[in-house]
């Protein structure tokens, strides 16, 4: 087992102070905790300011002091070892004790180890400056690579490239490293509570669901002496996120733009221990401007030279063009209102204070700036939503496939180019945390998150490794377009990005003894590019189809016994005949069709568990609580009509309520997803007969036979 460390952001809303019992309202908490962040910050960021530069950042990367001993792995105890805080005081008068001193030394300690890595960066890309900064040569892409640290990736080389020469261009010269490049790191509003031992916080679970959290807060902006600091009893409601075996740790205080206090909960709590090597199933996802991921199974057979992958041709869709385009739209929006805010920010500016224009001009602008921030939140709000409901569907697409194993594409290796438009929605893409949200949630459920490279994974066909050529549409092979590729050699024809998915997969399966992990983080990633053909195999149709029905008869109620008795009804229904539909002209066409019979390795249905055996919690994919319990019985827009609302009586006229048809198809999209206008391939909920992957198997077992063994009808 293995510890899985993770955030929850929890609200405190009341507290009382713990000598009186006095009860602190929501606002008189929000003020104390706001002495609090504003001395911290204020004191963060003089420390910082004072301790930027290229000497100082040196001794934090030699890691040692003047007396050549190891620095402490904790910031607050190693800016002490080194006299550094001596130099920063409080304002006069004001009172800060020993314990809120550590938590700004700390903070500023990790502020200025977090530059380290740009400095190296920024220092290597200095040292091998090349003749022409917008194209370097091979020899010159070897010295650097040579000069920098190691797991550097080509997109941070690039971002540091033209960071320089934007300074150049204002400058005349290069800069001398990285405190003359950049000024002082920004210092956020927020307190460590982590740095802090029990005279100042404590932290301890009431329940499942309620932690105590004891704070010394100030109760006025400047404390003069230590009466002016007052014990706090803050109860903190956890959300269903923070299991009852997770171990709290001290959290962080920071208030928010809406007026609330946000309190950053770190949490651990174990978690199976996942493997880099030996995979037999694996799902590979490529990413997408419109389509978020395209996904495939893939599976490993044979052995030594005579490996292969094999996938059922199956498409995994998590379609986000509706979410996309609404978030492109936003971020126009947000881009219209920075430009009139700055317009107007600069009229004030030129005009002055004794102009009677200025104040009004002033104004537009404030009242710009507040509805450009409203437009930032919910961007943020809108882009977390879409990457954790991708992030949980495709970890539930793993559970339910019986994969161990899920293969990304490497994020830095890829970057926007081409046209303009084509950058700004690539720009904006959630790719990142989606990343990291399937790492999170993989490792919940013991599935491991391996990243590939990507380049030319849509450049060649998946089964012949031939060029492909790409194309609008199925049916225009003859124009050149992007969705659709084909491959002259062997036929292929199929979505680019679906091909592109099936690459992926076999890149991680057939390399996967080339993983290699990083120590700081756990991320694993595939560097070695092993290129393999990936063969379509699938079940008979007969059999799949068999087992559908199969299914559908036993979640079917029981018929009532004894001779139908509808009214009205004098005779049996006359059957429709179906033509070539009948399953006896498939079967006789079955029987008569050359080539050979398709392969039983991969099973055309899936299975996810749906609900919790032991407690009757519905898992969803996204969007819902997992704690709710099922809900019973029909539900308006499942083809129920929705009870008469006294609401509508007063809707104006030509305004109707949607058809069920619409009801019943959002309302599925929603289940799925957390949207409504957002398509995504269903993951099939698990029935008696069709039960997860036994330990020893890694694919769901195939339904049994509902009747006798004595009878002697097959598959």
């Amino acid at each position: 087992m293995a510890r899985l460390m993770a955030t929850a952001t929890c609200t405190a809303f009341s507290g009382e102070l713990e000598g009186t019992g006095e009860r602190v309202g929501q606002r008189a908490l929000l003020e104390r905790v706001g002495f609090l962040t504003e001395l911290s910050q204020k004191l963060t960021g003089a420390l910082v300011a004072a301790r930027w530069d290229e000497a100082c950042l040196d001794v934090l990367a030699a890691g040692v002091d003047e007396r050549g001993e190891a620095l402490p792995s904790k910031g607050w105890m190693a800016l002490r070892r080194l006299d550094w805080p001596q130099t920063v005081t409080p304002p006069a008068g004001v009172y800060v004790p020993d314990r809120v001193r550590r938590g700004v030394e700390e903070y500023a300690a990790r502020t200025l180890r977090l530059a380290l890595h740009r400095r190296s960066i920024v220092a290597a890309v200095l040292a091998t400056w090349p003749a022409d900064p917008r194209r370097r040569t091979e020899a010159e892409w070897t010295a650097l690579r040579a000069a920098l640290p190691a797991g550097v990736s080509g997109a941070e080389v690039r971002n540091r490239t033209r960071q320089v020469r934007q300074f150049m261009a204002g400058h005349g010269h290069l800069p001398a490293g990285l405190c003359v490049l950049e000024g002082p790191p920004r210092v956020a509003p927020l307190v460590v509570l982590a740095a802090m031992d029990r005279q100042q916080v404590t932290l301890a679970r009431v329940d499942e669901v309620t932690a105590r959290l004891r704070v010394k807060l100030p109760l006025r902006a400047a404390p003069a002496t230590g009466r002016d600091w007052a014990w706090h009893v803050i109860d903190i409601h956890l959300p269903g996120t923070v299991t009852p075996d997770a171990v709290l740790h001290t959290p962080a205080l920071r208030p928010t733009p809406a007026g609330r206090i946000a309190v950053d909960l770190p949490h651990s709590r174990p978690a199976p221990a996942t493997k880099a090597t030996g995979h037999t199933v694996a799902l590979g996802f490529d990413w997408g401007v419109n389509t978020l991921l395209t996904g495939t199974l893939g599976r490993l057979t044979g052995q030594g030279p005579a490996q292969r992958v094999v996938t059922d041709g199956r498409p995994l869709v998590f379609d986000a063009t509706t979410i996309s385009a609404a978030l492109h739209r936003l971020r126009g929006h947000r881009e219209h209102l920075a430009a009139k805010r700055d317009h107007y920010q600069a009229l004030a500016d030129g005009l002055g204070s004794p102009c009677p224009a200025w104040g009004e001009h002033l104004d537009r602008a404030r009242v710009l700036d507040v509805e450009h921030g409203r437009v930032c939140a919910r961007i943020r709000q809108l882009n977390a939503a879409l990457a954790w409901s991708a992030a949980r569907w495709a970890v539930d697409q793993a559970v339910a496939l019986g994969a161990s194993i899920i293969y990304l594409e490497d994020l830095t290796t890829l970057e926007a180019r081409g046209h303009r438009r084509g950058n700004a929605r690539l720009s904006g893409q959630v790719r990142g945390t989606v990343a990291e949200a399937i790492r999170h949630l993989g490792a919940k459920a013991g599935i491991a998150v391996v990243t590939v490279p990507a380049r030319g994974t849509s450049k060649r066909c998946p089964g012949c490794l031939n060029t492909l050529t790409h194309h609008p549409a199925p049916d225009r092979l003859t124009e050149r377009g992007w969705k659709w590729a084909h491959c002259p050699g062997c036929g292929l024809s199929m979505d680019r990005d679906h091909a592109a998915a099936r690459r992926i997969v076999s890149r991680g399966l057939l390399a996967q003894a080339h993983t290699i992990t990083d120590r700081a983080t756990g991320a694993r990633t595939i560097r070695t590019t092993v290129e393999g053909t990936v063969v379509l195999v699938r079940r008979p149709k007969k059999t799949t189809r068999r087992l559908r029905r199969q299914c559908r008869a036993e979640q079917a109620p029981p018929r009532p016994r004894g001779p139908k008795t509808t009214p009205g009804k004098q005779r049996p229904t006359p059957s429709r005949p179906s033509g070539t539909r009948h399953r006896g002209a498939r079967r006789a066409y079955a029987d008569t069709a050359p080539g050979p019979k398709t392969s039983r390795r991969m099973p055309d249905v899936r299975t996810v568990p749906a609900t919790t055996p032991t407690t009757g919690a519905v898992q969803r994919p996204a969007g819902h609580d997992t704690q709710a319990p099922a809900v019973s019985g029909p539900a308006p827009g499942h083809g129920v009509p929705a009870p008469h609302r006294p609401e509508e009586d007063l809707l104006p006229a030509g305004r109707v309520r949607l058809s069920n048809r619409t009801c019943r198809r959002r309302t599925r999209a929603a289940e799925r997803t957390g949207f409504h206008h957002l398509h995504a391939t269903q993951v099939h909920p698990l029935t008696p007969r069709f039960g997860p992957p036994d330990s020893d198997r890694t694919r769901p077992r195939r339904a049994r036979k509902a009747w006798k063994p004595q009878a002697h009808t097959e598959f």
